[in-house]
């Protein structure tokens, strides 16, 4: 049973494309995922969903296997060869490493870290049981695995809000990392090239949403309404936001018809990053009253001490959404976002810099400067 089930579900990712590769597609179907979850029911472990597997006493999610979806989708931007050498930060059950020793072939290695020793036992044992050998490491993904070094591809398998140093210094030069970073709110997985010593230029960024990095980082959540959060980075404008849902909306419909609601997670948030320093982050869950957000897991705002505006969407007879803006306290801000919507441009380059410590940052809209890195986006 598992067999026809592992199959079906690899024929459902190839047939909506999130498989490219033969060799990715091989290596999904040679690796049992249901041995990475034995607490999962067989239709369950081989259901293109994420699985949680760990949470902490409140019940958010710790750990995860993550979707097989967007597992393929990373594979196919790490593009990893047979004999490579992999660092995989975020051990998870154990599946992703799996894969990657597939990929490598008996020529390559898999090094796979992760913080909690509970998660590294369980990631071995898992492996044990698959016949798939990789070395576990457990401590700080952020200070990778230096005795492995250099690395040919470095994979993340949670969200990172900046690229520590160790990374940069295990990455070969003709390396190529695969991260799902996070930066004003939104996450996206990047697939970087090493283009100098101190330079990651990105050759694809796709949606994605992944568990965060343990440990502090830049990013700070408001709650201006119960069930309604607006997440940001310390360094941006934003108020404390409350009571601003509480205030008369403004409404601007675009005129503007996507065949998905998706689609203004593409290009238009990236635009809105390269150009405003306020561009940030809505959710809404199913308690949330007082804002209704196009997607409501993420969707594209911009807050500063003034206001709120957000991307909101309406369904039109031809199948299509109808993008709108609407805002409260902030009149600027629904027009700034409605004029980035209607921006006709393709999506800005993005290049990661080495932000050394004692430099000077550059200064001015398109770039976003972290602790470690400044994320440039041009164009």
């Amino acid at each position: 049973m598992s067999d026809a089930l592992r199959a079906r579900l690899v024929d459902g990712i190839r047939a909506a494309g999130g498989v490219t590769s033969a060799r990715v597609e091989a290596a999904l179907r040679r690796v049992p995922r249901h041995l990475f979850l034995p607490g999962a029911a067989l239709p369950d472990a081989y259901a293109d969903e994420p699985f949680v597997t760990r949470r902490d006493a409140a019940g958010r999610a710790l750990s995860s296997a993550s979707q097989p979806t967007i597992v393929a989708m990373m594979l196919e931007q790490l593009a990893v060869e047979p004999g490579d050498r992999v660092l995989e930060i975020g051990a998870g059950t154990g599946y992703n490493a799996a894969l990657l020793r597939e990929l490598t072939g008996p020529a390559g290695t898999v090094t796979t870290i992760d913080i909690d020793p509970d998660v590294t036992a369980e990631a071995r044992s898992h492996l044990a049981a698959s016949g798939h050998r990789a070395r576990i490491v457990t401590g700080d993904g952020g200070a990778g695995v230096p005795s492995g070094a250099p690395y040919d591809r470095i994979i993340v398998t949670a969200g990172a809000w900046d690229l520590p140093p160790a990374w940069w210094d295990q990455l070969a030069p003709h390396g190529r990392l695969v991260v799902p970073f996070r930066w004003r709110g939104m996450t996206r997985s990047l697939a970087l090239d090493r283009a100098a010593p101190d330079v990651l230029a990105a050759r694809s960024a796709r949606v994605c949403g992944f568990i965060p990095m343990r440990g502090a980082d830049g990013e700070v959540v408001r709650e201006p309404a119960p069930g309604v959060r607006v997440v940001h980075d310390a360094d941006q404008p934003a108020g404390d936001l409350a009571g601003v849902l509480d205030a008369p909306a403004d409404e601007t419909w675009t005129g503007l018809r996507v065949p998905d609601w998706d689609a203004v997670l593409t290009g238009g948030w990236l635009r809105l990053c390269a150009s405003r320093p306020d561009a940030c982050r809505i959710t809404a869950d199913a308690t949330a009253t007082k804002a209704s957000p196009a997607i409501p897991p993420m969707t594209p705002a911009l807050a500063d001490a003034a206001g709120l505006a957000y991307v909101v969407a309406r369904r039109t007879g031809d199948g299509t959404a109808e993008l709108g803006v609407r805002g409260h306290r902030a009149p600027h801000l629904v027009a700034a976002l409605t004029e980035t919507l209607r921006d006709p441009r393709p999506a800005p380059s993005l290049t990661i810099l080495r932000n050394a410590e004692g430099a000077t940052p550059p200064a001015g809209a398109g770039h976003i400067v972290k602790h470690h890195t400044i994320l440039r986006l041009a164009g």
